[in-house]
């Protein structure tokens, strides 16, 4: 019975791994922030491999002009309150693709319409992409 249950917990843990990156903390703050906003359809890209601009991109949804808008507003808060400022905001009046330039990093809040037509999971298809689960998929890893 040991062995059945040790390949399971490997392979979770690999694929909970590949999954959730270790991240900056400033990163992370990011990912937190807006899950906390309901974001959902996050991504992440690990762009330091391939010669970018930047070392990643959070790419998140929301649901409407509003709720993108939260969403970006609550990640630009909470870096704030470390002392951290976008060098860049973009896109946030029309509220269909909102950048957030943190020169380490760039935060992509969209809306589902902005996403699909970019498609920068596309455009950036060498870069390692991890897709982060929403509040309520996080919430029920956590407790299970």
């Amino acid at each position: 019975m040991a062995k059945s249950s040790r390949p399971r917990s490997t392979a979770s843990s690999a694929s909970r791994e590949s999954r959730l990156p270790r991240l900056p903390a400033q990163v992370k703050v990011a990912v937190d922030a807006a899950r906390n906003k309901k974001a959902t359809a996050m991504t992440l890209l690990d762009l330091r491999k391939t010669g970018a601009f930047t070392d990643y991109f959070l790419m998140c949804t929301g649901g409407n002009p509003r709720q993108v808008q939260a969403i970006a507003d609550a990640v630009e808060q909470a870096l704030k309150s470390q002392k951290v400022r976008p060098t860049h905001v973009e896109g946030y009046g029309r509220a269909e693709w909102v950048l957030l330039d943190y020169f380490d990093f760039i935060v992509h809040v969209f809306s589902p319409q902005a996403r699909q037509f970019y498609g920068l999971e596309r455009l950036w298809g060498n870069a390692v992409r991890h897709e982060l689960p929403d509040e309520d998929a996080a919430d029920r890893s956590e407790t299970a």
